[in-house]
C-alpha cells in the first residue's frame, strides 16, 4: 500500500507537480482532498515560517502527516523582493497582474538576476524538517511561453535560453527550485 501524505496546498498546478515527482511511492493529498477549506495564514517574514504555519496547522487539525511549500521569486534589483509576497505582489491575487508589475518595477533595470525559492516543512512523527531548493537565472522584458504559472513565463534559468513557461512540465519539474527542495525531501523519505 502505498504512503499518504498531504500536501498543505489547494494549488492544482503544485499539486500535480509534486504529484509526479512523488509517485509511486507516496500518494499525495491535497487541502481539497481531506476536506480542509480554511485559507491557512502565511503570516511569517521567511519561506521557512510560512511553510511550517502550513505543515503544522494540517498535522494539529486533521492527525496527518505533512509537508508544505512556500515559494517566491527573489529579484536582486528589487532588494530581494517579491519574495514572501510573491502570490499577492501586485495587491492581489493573480498570475499576470503580480507578473505585470514585477515587469513595471523593472523597466530600464540592467540588473536582471533573480532566483526562485522554495521552503518545504515536513512535520513526519511530531518532528520538522526543513528543506530548500533555490535555482538562479535572469528576468526578461516581455513573458514568454504557455506553460507553468506565477513568474514563469519571465525566468529564464541559468544555462538556458527559454524560460520555465517555455519548457515542457518534465523539464521544468527536473530542474525547478521546487524539484530541488522536493528531492531532498524525497531522499529523507526513502532514508526514513
Amino acid at each position: 500500500m502505498e504512503n499518504q501524505l498531504v500536501f498543505a496546498t489547494n494549488n492544482e498546478h503544485k499539486t500535480k507537480e509534486v504529484s509526479a515527482i512523488l509517485s509511486p511511492k507516496y500518494k499525495v493529498l491535497n487541502l481539497k482532498d481531506i476536506g480542509c477549506d480554511v485559507d491557512i495564514p502565511e503570516t511569517g517574514n521567511t519561506f521557512a515560517e510560512n511553510a511550517t504555519l502550513k505543515s503544522s496547522y494540517v498535522v494539529s487539525h486533521f492527525k496527518m502527516d505533512c509537508f508544505a511549500d512556500d515559494s517566491g521569486l527573489e529579484v536582486d534589483a528589487l532588494n530581494n523582493e517579491p519574495g514572501i509576497y510573491s502570490a499577492r505582489y501586485s495587491g492581489q491575487r493573480g498570475d499576470e497582474a503580480n507578473m505585470h508589475y514585477l515587469l513595471q518595477k523593472m523597466e530600464g533595470e540592467n540588473n536582471r538576476n533573480a532566483r526562485f525559492k522554495t521552503v518545504i516543512s515536513l512535520i513526519k512523527n511530531g518532528a520538522n524538517y526543513l528543506f530548500e531548493g533555490v535555482i538562479f537565472g535572469k528576468l526578461v522584458t516581455e513573458p514568454r511561453g504557455q506553460n507553468g504559472f506565477g513568474y514563469d513565463p519571465i525566468f529564464v534559468p541559468d544555462g538556458y535560453d527559454i524560460t520555465f513557461a517555455e519548457m515542457d512540465s518534465a523539464e521544468k519539474n527536473r530542474i525547478s527550485h521546487r524539484a530541488i527542495a522536493m528531492q531532498k525531501l524525497i531522499a529523507f523519505l526513502q532514508e526514513a
